[in-house]
């Protein structure tokens, strides 16, 4: 028996997986993309992209560290990074050395311009804030589930 048109948009509507709006990963992700636009419009200001952002973040926070500890830190792979810092050091945001002690590390370093930053990106905080529409009471506690959930996607994977 061959099945009609409406045969099968009855069995699409009757998924055995929730539907695209039920799922998790998709809330994540579309508001991933909703977060990345926010930061891009407020980012363009400081010159850097949100991953280049990141490192500020990192770097702002810890001092002088190793690409490893950075790689670690952001949750990315060297290779993905090493460009990255590249294209910093180019703009004159931070500075690349070579340990002393172990010539196979990289020490990364802000600059005078990449520390300069640091006052003007408090803005961007302030209008990531502002564009979410929550209460630092909200936000903080949106940022602690997502904490608690990466913790264990992590140990799940």
């Amino acid at each position: 028996m061959t099945k009609t048109a409406s045969d099968m948009s009855t069995t699409m509507l009757e998924p055995e997986a929730p539907l695209l709006g039920e799922q998790l990963c998709f809330a994540l992700y579309s508001t991933h993309l909703a977060m990345g636009k926010v930061y891009r419009q407020l980012l363009q200001d400081l010159g850097v992209t949100y991953p280049q952002y990141l490192v500020l973040l990192v770097l702002w926070e810890s001092g002088a560290l190793t690409v490893s500890e950075i790689s670690a830190r952001l949750f990315l792979d060297s290779p993905t990074l090493t460009p990255l810092l590249k294209r910093m050091e180019v703009q004159g945001l931070v500075l690349r050395t070579r340990d002393r002690v172990d010539e196979r590390k990289v020490l990364v370093a802000l600059t005078p311009q990449g520390r300069a930053l640091r006052k003007r990106a408090r803005a961007v905080y302030n209008g990531v804030a502002e564009a979410s529409g929550c209460s630092a009471q909200e936000l903080q506690s949106l940022r602690d589930q997502l904490l608690m959930l990466r913790e264990r996607l992590f140990r799940a994977a």
